[in-house]
């Protein structure tokens, strides 16, 4: 039975796990550039785990600026087998208020300015994100958010937007005539590289705040937001504790078969591939190339 190693990709409060063994920060090279910080590794209830932050310590990375491809082929390089993604969020529904955790299942990338895929000229690689969270990882930390008491929904639509800045008004209650559940600014393309790099992902959506079309914005005050990012902080925490030890330390495969989705991705000839690419794409695709 293969190991699960498993990948968390999120803010300060999220790593800071009280009785995570052998913890160590390490220094992970990767030919697509700097990650956005070293990754935290270390052994929780037997289930190997890595941490990174996903705008580095202190949060020196805009949305934009974070090098998506860099951190995902980063924690390939470690041999993380399913990844987890804990971001904050504005909720575009009455009924996920400030506080709730949605496990989302579907995205809606707007985002223009960021690099999306692995793949290229001279090695090209199409890719199904019909359905981009894998069900077992988001049904145990739907399970482990109910155990703890964490208020929560399952499924939704995580719309996607570049920022730094918020949306208009005008965006807002476009966003919402779309059906989608909350908006951020950090899942894509996130969850593309992950699939990609044949690495299951899920995503806990964290609500600070109610995006601009809520006719109470205006009154939300700083500190009611960072009383609310304080708590998703601690009950983020307090779920990943939880969830990994229902992963446990042998892993169970992707419903959707995302670890072998490669196979029927690749459309480049061997003979036809980009070198220098394919020389990139060793963690990345490396099951394909010992294939040739």
């Amino acid at each position: 039975m293969p190991k699960t190693v498993l990948g968390v990709i999120g803010g300060s409060g999220v790593y800071e796990i009280p009785g995570l063994e052998n913890a160590r920060w390490q220094t992970v090279k990767s030919p697509w550039g700097e990650p956005s910080d070293q990754l935290l590794t270390g052994t929780f209830h037997g289930v190997d785990m890595a941490f990174l932050p996903r705008h580095g310590r202190g949060h020196v990375q805009t949305p934009t600026s974070i090098n998506y491809r860099a951190n995902i082929d980063a924690l390939k390089r470690v041999g993380v087998t399913d990844v987890i993604s804990v971001s904050a969020c504005g909720s575009l529904r009455a009924e996920l208020p400030p506080g709730t955790f949605v496990m989302a299942d579907q995205f809606i990338d707007r985002t223009f300015a960021r690099e999306k895929s692995f793949f290229g000229p001279g090695f090209v690689a199409h890719l199904s994100m019909a359905h981009p969270v894998c069900p077992r990882l988001s049904g145990a930390l739907t399970l482990a958010a109910r155990e703890e008491r964490i208020d929560h929904s399952e499924g939704g639509t995580y719309i996607c937007m570049e920022g730094p800045q918020f949306s208009t008004q005008a965006e807002s209650f476009l966003y919402r005539s779309w059906d989608c559940s909350v908006i951020g600014m950090t899942a894509m393309p996130e969850a593309k590289l992950a699939r990609e790099a044949e690495l299951p992902y899920a995503i806990v959506a964290m609500v600070t705040d109610y995006d601009c079309w809520h006719e109470t914005h205006d009154h939300v005050t700083v500190d009611a937001v960072m009383k609310v990012m304080h708590q998703n902080a601690e009950n983020a925490r307090r779920l990943i504790m939880a969830v990994a030890p229902k992963l446990g330390p042998e892993r169970q495969p992707c419903p959707l078969g995302v670890e072998t989705m490669l196979d029927m991705a690749v459309v480049t000839s061997p003979d036809k591939r980009d070198p220098v690419l394919a020389a990139k794409l060793d963690a990345v695709v490396g099951r394909i190339l010992k294939k040739g």
